[in-house]
């Protein structure tokens, strides 16, 4: 318990910080969601290469690549969290609106503040964890069951990271739907009831 007192008061810090320079933050943040997003992309185009290759020589040649599964599943953390802010920028997340179909637009307002907010902070949470997890799989040098021995932090840092900025990105979305002539979006345009306006 004082572990997420201790995480809340820092959570609640950097939130005031960020707020006295949450423009050029937030521009910042979209370069590095691009990249990341990009990253990710490539990450999953590797895979399905690396999918493909094993197949090929496991029917082709009677060849199989050694580790080949747990090297797949390692793969998936990268492309699915280093894309995770972006796609939150992009509001391509799955969302629930019928409700919020239904409220007055100041009420729908103060609605999405809570949603973000309650969100910012169990992904804080997830991302302290998935951080010290990742730091003890680096500590005993970790890695999978089979040769070629792939070591598993990585795919632990790629958690821990997109949970960091997917907070850090709807926080801003917090501070442009409180404010927004004060706090610009930063966010490419869409349409739908998650586009924060």
């Amino acid at each position: 318990m004082h572990e997420l007192v201790v995480l809340a008061a820092v959570v609640v810090a950097v939130m005031a910080a960020t707020t006295a320079v949450a423009t050029p933050f937030g521009r910042y943040l979209r370069r590095v969601e691009i990249a990341l997003a990009m990253a990710a992309a490539a990450v999953a185009f590797f895979a399905m290469m690396f999918v493909g290759a094993e197949v090929l020589m496991r029917y082709a040649f009677n060849a199989p690549i050694p580790g080949h599964l747990e090297g797949a599943e390692l793969l998936v953390p990268i492309i699915v969290f280093l894309g995770l802010s972006y796609t939150q920028s992009m509001h391509g997340h799955v969302g629930m609106d019928l409700v919020l179909d239904w409220l007055s637009d100041r009420v729908r307002r103060y609605a999405m503040i809570a949603t973000l907010l309650a969100s910012i902070f169990i992904c804080v949470v997830l991302a302290w964890f998935s951080a010290r997890h990742t730091w003890q799989l680096w500590l005993y040098d970790d890695v999978t069951m089979s040769p070629p021995y792939f070591k598993t932090w990585p795919s632990g840092a790629a958690v821990a990271l997109g949970y960091l900025l997917i907070s850090l990105r709807m926080f801003l979305q917090v501070l442009h739907v409180y404010d927004p002539r004060r706090f610009p979006a930063n966010e490419p345009e869409s349409g739908g009831i998650h586009a924060v306006e």
